[in-house]
Formats: structure tokens, sequence, C-alpha cells
């Protein structure tokens, strides 16, 4: 049976009802004969898949209580079933890789067009998966450079250790104290961690590795 023919039901997660609001729209104007489930948290994604028979979760990357890469294999887990559509406005070229590594079905921008929204929904309910031109381009990538899914890949054992210290909250002081080594080749370190992940800062550093780890 075409999975159009069925009645589905769908969770929309978004912290702004605007966008809930705006999905609902465009479902309607598919004329889909669905059921939908409106949360804004992760907390509450978590919720509703436990309670209820969610086919397809349209989920956004960011919440205040945190980042949706962090409930993705509890989704999966709970409601292997699910499909999940990561609906965002983060930077695909970027981000999209470690979202369907992490056990997303899909990645779209919130920059779409809204055919593109439409053709993205249609593929989650009858293929299972929406993997747009850009995130196939970076996944055929990906097979060649294992850094696009992890960049913490390009860190050689004694940099990816300091990195793991400086998240923790250690200075260059107790770094170097503890490794035993010069403080100055720290400051080398962190400069040679800092290029390579294309960061800034160490909050940079410290979300990476919440999202990487």
């Amino acid at each position: 049976m075409n999975q159009l023919d069925k009645s589905l039901t769908f969770l929309l997660a978004d912290d702004h009802s605007l966008i809930r609001q705006g999905i609902v729209f465009l479902l309607e104007e598919m004329e889909l004969e669905c059921e939908i489930f409106h949360v804004s948290t992760l907390k509450k994604v978590l919720e509703s898949v436990h309670e209820n028979p969610i086919d397809i979760a349209i989920i956004d990357a960011h919440f205040p209580d945190g980042n949706s890469l962090s409930i993705l294999p509890d989704i999966k887990k709970i409601r292997p079933e699910t499909k999940i559509l990561i609906f965002s406005g983060i930077d695909e070229n970027t981000q999209s890789l470690k979202y369907i590594n992490a056990g997303a079905n899909g990645f779209l921008s919130k920059l779409s067009e809204e055919d593109d929204v439409k053709n993205a929904i249609l593929k989650m309910i009858n293929e299972g998966e929406y993997i747009s031109p850009a995130t196939q381009a970076l996944l055929v990538n990906s097979f060649r450079n294992r850094n696009l899914i992890n960049p913490l890949f390009s860190l050689t054992e004694r940099e990816l250790e300091i990195a793991e210290m400086y998240a923790e909250g250690l200075g260059n002081l107790e770094i170097a104290n503890r490794l035993d080594i010069k403080q100055n080749t720290v400051s080398t370190l962190k400069k040679r961690i800092f290029d390579k992940l294309k960061i800034e800062n160490i909050v940079e550093l410290v979300e990476l590795m919440k999202d990487h780890s």
C-alpha cells in the first residue's frame, strides 16, 4: 500500500510556533490524512515519541534545552520505525552529515522553497529518507575525507587529548603540568588544534567536543 493512502502521525518539534504552523499549512495543502503533535523542547520530543506512534518527526537542530543531535539515538531506540527529518536554519554544508550520522533520515534547510519542503516530506513518506543534492555531495566526499563527518578525526592523538582537557576547563599551565611538557608547547598545540578545527575560542571547542565526542 502506498504510504499516502494511510493516515500518518507527524511530530513537529520546534521552539518557534510559527515554524510549526507553517509546516501544518503545507501538510494541509498537500491534503495528507494525518495526526499532528506539536512540541517545543527536546524533553517533550522524547515524551511524545514514547507515547505516540510517530511515523515522521520533523525536528529543529537547536532548542533552549540543547541540541537535537543528542537525542537522535534515543528516538531510534524508543521507536526505530520513526523517520526523522532535521529542519533547521544551520548550515547544511557543514552540519548535515553529523545529523545523518547520528540517525536522522533527512536534513532540510529552513531557507528552502515551499516546493522543496513538500518534496522532502513526500520523500520521507514514500522512501523513508530525504537526501538533498548538497548532502549527497557531502556524503560522496565523506568517503574520501572522513573529517567531514567528524572534524575531530583531523587531530592527532596528543592534540585530541589536549582538546579534551581544554573542554574540561583546564588551562595551559595545568595541561603542561599534567602532560609534563612545556607551557609554550601547549600553546603551540592549541593554535594547531584551533586551525585544524576552524574555530577561534574555547567555547566553540566545547560545542564541537559535545557534538562529536
